[in-house]
């Protein structure tokens, strides 16, 4: 009971304790408060700021657009791009493609059903190295000729085992039955030419020509020159040179002429009562010239012999 009370008196004692301090009138000033600056960014930083992420956010827009833009055009898939499609053989070009820069490719083909097709504004060039990126050969299509460089050209039959035509530094092989010049103007050569067989089309004429120099024929076992159906030709300003080392000429025919042989004339003039001759002797020269002399009941080559004195 004691204690109780005692904590009462306490505890009303602090009542009014804090009831006088209450009271009492405070005079002691508060400390004033300190000035207050704005936080943030305010006036033209706040606008250059929202524009700038207005233009950025535009700029991510129309990048966007355009990318889209680009792979619905170039029609990019998982497959590939465009015309190019990637697969397990290797890539695969449909249509019409162009490049602009070297093209490196172990092999290229078209399709079965269409024709493979390099089309350039200049000229198309294959070029084929060795490992240490040398050139090795060299093939140029271009608006005036075609050229090939290389070792050894040739052009192989369509099963790949006989070789039609093959070109190196030593020679020209042509491995095909005929070779048929259409040429108006025929073949020329400018050196020799090595064949075992000249011949011209049916119905055509043959013809050998040297306009401005000399046309020689020699063969180690014989040369033979036949016209089976027409006539045997042979023209020449100068001289004409039939040679046999060994054997002999033989002219075989049903009818030998020559024709333009001088006439040799008699030291004696024949009489006006001579008949006229139609029958003649053909003589020879010492070099080898031809004259006919009037047929007499004896040879009278000697005595015409003047032909001979201009020979």
């Amino acid at each position: 009971m004691d204690r109780s009370a005692s904590l009462d008196i306490e505890a009303l004692k602090m009542t009014q304790e804090q009831y006088m301090l209450a009271a009492q009138p405070n005079h002691l000033q508060r400390p004033a408060c300190a000035q207050a600056y704005p936080v943030g960014i305010y006036g033209w930083r706040k606008r250059c700021l929202y524009f700038f992420v207005l233009l950025l956010l535009v700029t991510m827009i129309v990048n966007l657009a355009l990318t889209i833009w680009i792979l619905k055009v170039m029609n990019f898939t998982v497959d590939g791009m465009g015309d190019l499609r990637i697969t397990k053989q290797g890539v695969r070009l449909e249509g019409v493609s162009e490049f602009l820069l070297p093209l490196y490719v172990k092999e290229m083909q078209s399709r079965k059903d269409s024709p493979l097709v390099l089309q350039s504004d200049r000229n198309v060039t294959v070029n084929a190295r060795n490992g240490l990126g040398q050139l090795t050969g060299q093939l140029t299509v271009g608006s005036e000729m075609v050229e090939a460089q290389c070792q050894r050209f040739e052009v192989r039959s369509s099963d790949g085992e006989k070789v039609l035509f093959s070109a190196d530094e030593e020679e020209i092989s042509i491995g095909v039955e005929k070779l048929r010049v259409t040429g108006t103007e025929g073949v020329v050569f400018e050196h020799s030419v090595e064949t075992p067989h000249v011949r011209a089309e049916p119905f055509q004429d043959l013809k050998l020509e040297s306009p401005t120099r000399t046309l020689v024929m020699e063969a180690p076992k014989g040369v033979e020159i036949s016209a089976d159906v027409g006539d045997l030709r042979t023209t020449c300003r100068k001289d004409l040179l039939l040679q046999s080392t060994e054997g002999e000429i033989f002219l075989n025919a049903n009818t030998i002429r020559l024709g333009n042989i001088p006439h040799g004339t008699p030291a004696t003039p024949l009489g006006p009562t001579y008949p006229k001759l139609t029958v003649f002797e053909l003589c020879v020269c010492p070099s080898g010239k031809l004259y006919l002399s009037p047929a007499g009941t004896g040879s009278t080559c000697q005595s015409t012999s003047n032909v001979c004195m201009w020979s």
